[in-house]
């Protein structure tokens, strides 16, 4: 067996201690610069305040016109200046916009109008169309399948941004900054193995990532056993030392493989975690019915007057940027984001007000009506389950209000779901499979708890050191396995009992 875990350990680092320290060093990178991302706030800003003189068609009007009369999402803002409707499956399937205006669909978006929507978009800048693309190393992400093809924009503005606007809506959907763009090939471009995307092995990607985080595992189990056989916990060897090898290369392998080797071994397998590899954290049974939360579909007939709302809401200093239809247990409200804050209001423009506790609890309920709700927490502060991340981080666009109404169900999942007062709206539904997740990924690949993560620039520290220590541990063992390759003889075996063992890391 020991013979077996020495060449295991010998052979998987050569094979794969380069991927390590490439994972090492741009995680580091990641800490500070993540995958390009349109954040809800950088959208608003960059979106001018709807008018509502001449605008707009009734919804029911722009409804029909867009062919989708079971769109569960609606959502008024604008393109180039010009309001425009946007309606969605809410499957991420289908996604029709309609010109507020006219009540005309948008068929299809020219170069012309990607264009000029990038140009207001970035206030009038210089813009320059580069190309139409269907997917490039920016654009990787699922969320923008829809919107596919894309118009890469380049905008001569400070931060020489890279603009995607939508073949759909027109919409910009994506910024990418010349630092993003930058530090992302060495960051989350490597990270995650986007090179193994968008060519002949798309498909498989999925595998890839996965099953070289299980390699990487092995590889990092079998140093650590590797490791603590190595070592004399009792007695020295005759050169004074705990450790078998008195310098070099194999020194620094030994010593930070046992002093960072469990860190390293925690950080790749939460990487594999982050896949959910075959669907292990997929609750089972029955999932919460968040149709029956909302108390039916949304009715084109109690949407209100929107060019009177828009107008009302100018009068009174609080201009719209974007409008956005909800429903929650069976009462219509329209979201209104002005930029500086968000709030509900009825269909007739009136503020509706905060959620009573009842009537969050009783909406709740319709969830899993064969579960009772066994407990009930105010939040006032974020906690380790709900939490907010700076905008670069993998979570960082989701929206965290405070106070929020968090309850618990007694179903098989053990679903909490977490509504917004201000609104009733789902912030965040999980079951305790997704929670489990949450410490096996999350907390493992960056330690995000919020008592850990206020402590900057201590938490900084901890991320960087034991980053640099995995980078230096993974290193160590490309030059190690390099020399192994240059002195390896085919037909020949070292043995591996006794003082011989040491010569087999060597």
């Amino acid at each position: 067996m020991k013979r077996f875990i020495y060449l295991l350990h010998r052979w998987a680092g050569i094979a794969l201690c380069l991927v390590m320290a490439l994972w090492f060093l741009s995680g580091m990178v990641m800490l500070y610069v993540g995958y390009p991302k349109l954040t809800p706030a950088e959208q608003l800003q960059g979106l001018p305040a709807l008018d509502g003189q001449g605008c707009c068609v009734p919804v029911a009007q722009a409804l029909q016109a867009s062919g989708l009369e079971s769109a569960s999402q609606w959502r008024l803002s604008s393109v180039a200046g010009q309001p425009r409707y946007t309606f969605s499956d809410g499957r991420g399937k289908h996604l029709v916009a309609v010109d507020a205006r006219s009540g005309q669909r948008i068929s299809s978006v020219s170069a012309d109008q990607a264009l000029a929507a990038a140009r207001h978009f970035a206030r009038d800048a210089p813009a320059e169309l580069l190309a139409r693309v269907e997917e490039d190393a920016w654009t990787h992400s699922k969320a923008m399948d829809p919107h596919r093809p894309l118009y890469r924009v380049a905008v001569a503005d400070e931060a020489q941004r890279w603009l995607y606007v939508s073949g759909a809506t027109g919409e910009v959907v994506r910024d990418a900054s010349f630092s993003e763009r930058s530090w992302g090939w060495l960051g989350a471009w490597l990270h995650w193995l986007y090179i193994f995307r968008g060519g002949a092995v798309d498909a498989w990607w999925t595998d890839i990532v996965i099953w070289l985080s299980i390699a990487g595992g092995v590889l990092g189990l079998s140093g650590l056993v590797v490791g603590l056989w190595r070592w004399r916990f009792r007695g020295r060897y005759k050169s004074g030392s705990r450790s078998p090898y008195r310098e070099g290369f194999a020194r620094w392998h030994h010593i930070l493989g046992l002093g960072g080797g469990v860190l390293a071994l925690t950080w790749v397998l939460s990487g594999l975690f982050s896949m959910n590899p075959w669907k292990v954290f997929e609750p089972p049974g029955p999932k919460p019915d968040r149709a029956a939360y909302a108390g039916g579909p949304l009715r084109a007939d109690q949407a209100g007057d929107v060019g009177a709302l828009l107008r009302r809401l100018a009068s009174e200093g609080q201009p719209a940027r974007q409008l956005e239809w909800r429903r929650v247990a069976g009462e219509m409200h329209v979201l209104v984001q002005t930029g500086a804050a968000s709030y509900a209001l009825d269909p007739n423009g009136e503020r509706r007000p905060a959620w009573s506790n009842a009537a969050m609890r009783e909406a709740a309920a319709r969830l899993l009506p064969q579960a009772r709700i066994v407990e009930q927490e105010w939040l006032q502060r974020y906690d380790a389950y709900y939490y907010s991340r700076e905008p670069h981080t993998m979570t960082g666009q989701r929206e965290r209000p405070l106070p929020v109404l968090r309850l618990r169900f007694d179903d098989l999942q053990s679903h909490w779901v977490v509504i917004d007062p201000a609104n009733g709206h789902i912030v965040q539904l999980s079951s305790s499979r997704q929670r489990t997740e949450r410490w096996l990924f999350a907390f493992l690949h960056s330690f995000d708890l919020p008592s850990l993560l206020n402590t900057r620039p201590l938490w900084d520290g901890w991320m960087l050191g034991f980053s640099l220590a995995g980078l230096g541990l993974s290193l160590s063992g490309v030059v190690l396995g390099w020399r192994r390759l240059r002195r390896h003889e085919p037909g020949r075996s070292l043995p591996v009992s006794g003082r011989s063992g040491t010569e087999m890391l060597r």
